[in-house]
């Protein structure tokens, strides 16, 4: 169990850095002149490819989460349901940073670069908040 644990700390920390950075991605889209289409081509290429890789690092990550949760969850108190919404938080972030790129790859985004300053720090908070719970278990 303990390999399982360990991997699962990677997965997450890689997923996690993925999640800090791609809405740095899109801070840094929101900025690109009108006139510089390879420059924003350059980003959208990389915004979708570190996407895809988090995805497949989310899945692991979850799953190897699942696999914990599967023997924990019997002793777990209240700390493991609070860990598990804000995970599901996490998924939901995923997913619309996943909608947030296709609406500014065909141009249907309006947000700006502060915007999605503020945007970037919702992963830190939730990081923060579920190392909490799982280090200190509160209740």
């Amino acid at each position: 169990m303990l390999w399982i644990k360990a991997f699962h700390i990677v997965f997450v920390a890689s997923w996690f850095a993925g999640l800090f950075y791609l809405p740095r991605i899109f801070v840094n889209l929101a900025m690109v002149p009108a006139g510089s289409q390879a420059e924003r081509e350059r980003l959208l290429l990389m915004a979708r490819k570190l996407l895809r890789f988090m995805t497949m690092i989310a899945v692991l990550a979850l799953g190897l989460g699942l696999w914990l949760w599967l023997g924990w969850w019997r002793g777990a108190g209240g700390w493991l349901h609070a860990k598990l919404f804000f995970v599901l938080l996490v998924v939901g972030y995923h997913h619309a940073c996943a909608v947030l790129l296709r609406k500014i790859a065909n141009g249907t985004d309006r947000h700006s670069h502060v915007w999605y300053r503020w945007f970037n720090e919702v992963p830190v908070v939730a990081m923060v908040i579920i190392v909490v719970l799982v280090v200190v278990k509160p209740f």
